[in-house]
């Protein structure tokens, strides 16, 4: 039989967590408890924003609307913008770049070398002329079919019909490619239209930058009516700001529900000017249409993708809270109590 001081020894041993431990444990629950409050507190002060916005619906749709009208301006040139950019996608074939190969080169060495440029980074397509195609395609257009038949030879060289990758935006890259063919062997003479080019590049750098110039002038106005709104709002709730300030309340505690009405201001005013550019686009769709039809070119409008309305949602929250932000850090100084 075993003793009773036997059974004793045979019982686990229970191992008490130290005071350390339970004072590390206490204080990881003190602070999910803190974000836990803190989360919900912004989510309580996010929507009794909206519902303070809600409260005043005509005063609210006049800020909004006058917001969205200044974003979706900014929008609509972007938009029009990448479509005039698809849409001169078309002219690239008329920025292609002609090698006349030498006498010697047949064409089976004219295939092969255009297959080496076409793997070129900078090369979008490659287009073979052989000289019995070049031959009756000027037979056919010239008039002098019965003349070019007395001929032994065909005089025709090989043709080679180079469209160069974003022959739009790059000049530099343009001039380097049409250089670097020049120094093949195989070619006689290499012509394009550098003037035509550069016109055309410089009118799409204009549209660009234009394009960036209006964005921040309408961003600024967008900041500043946004300013002004919050502005107005803070003088009509001064006295809850002044109560707020004897409790003790901090700078960014009282700021907070003006930033989200900010917020909820940019957010509205980003989805109404999306509606606002897509209504314009359906609008030119069929003009713009019938316009690439002139080109032989199948056109497909573009609208705002998926990423680019999320940009432009996220832009106008942006600058809603960053309007309100500016006036707060200001006029919160300027109240003191008396």
């Amino acid at each position: 039989m075993m003793t009773s001081k036997n059974k004793n020894l045979q019982k686990p041993n229970k191992i008490e967590p130290s005071k350390e431990v339970l004072n590390v444990k206490k204080s990881k629950e003190i602070e999910e408890n803190r974000f836990y409050i803190y989360m919900a507190l912004h989510a309580q002060t996010l929507f009794a924003s909206l519902t303070k916005l809600l409260k005043t619906p005509l005063t609210s749709i006049m800020t909004v609307v006058v917001l969205a009208i200044s974003i979706a301006l900014a929008s609509s040139f972007h938009v029009l913008l990448k479509n005039v950019e698809q849409l001169t996608g078309t002219l690239e074939t008329s920025s292609d770049i002609t090698l006349f190969l030498n006498d010697n080169v047949n064409d089976l060495m004219g295939r092969t070398l255009a297959d080496q440029i076409n793997e070129w980074p900078d090369v979008k397509q490659v287009d073979l002329i052989t000289q019995s195609m070049a031959l009756a395609e000027f037979k056919n257009y010239s008039g002098f079919g019965n003349a070019l038949n007395a001929l032994e030879n065909n005089p025709l060289p090989t043709v080679l019909q180079i469209i160069p990758k974003n022959s739009l935006v790059k000049r530099e890259s343009l001039e380097a490619l049409l250089t670097r063919l020049k120094r093949l062997e195989e070619v006689d003479i290499a012509q394009m239209d550098m003037q035509w080019i550069q016109r055309l590049q410089s009118m799409m750098d204009l549209a660009r930058q234009g394009m960036i110039l209006l964005s921040a002038v309408l961003s600024f106005a967008v900041l500043f009516v946004m300013g002004n709104t919050i502005r107005l709002e803070l003088e009509d709730r001064r006295e809850e700001v002044l109560i707020a300030k004897l409790v003790g309340a901090t700078h960014s505690f009282i700021q907070r529900p003006f930033l989200y009405t900010g917020f909820w201001f940019g957010l509205f005013a980003g989805a109404i000017a999306w509606v606002i550019v897509t209504v314009v686009m359906l609008i030119l769709k069929a003009p713009m249409e019938r316009l690439s039809e002139l080109y032989d070119h199948t056109y497909e409008v573009l609208f705002l993708n998926f990423p680019e309305s999320l940009i432009l949602l996220a832009i106008s929250s942006t600058l809603g809270v960053l309007g309100s932000w500016m006036v707060l850090h200001y006029q919160l100084k300027s109240i003191r109590l008396e």
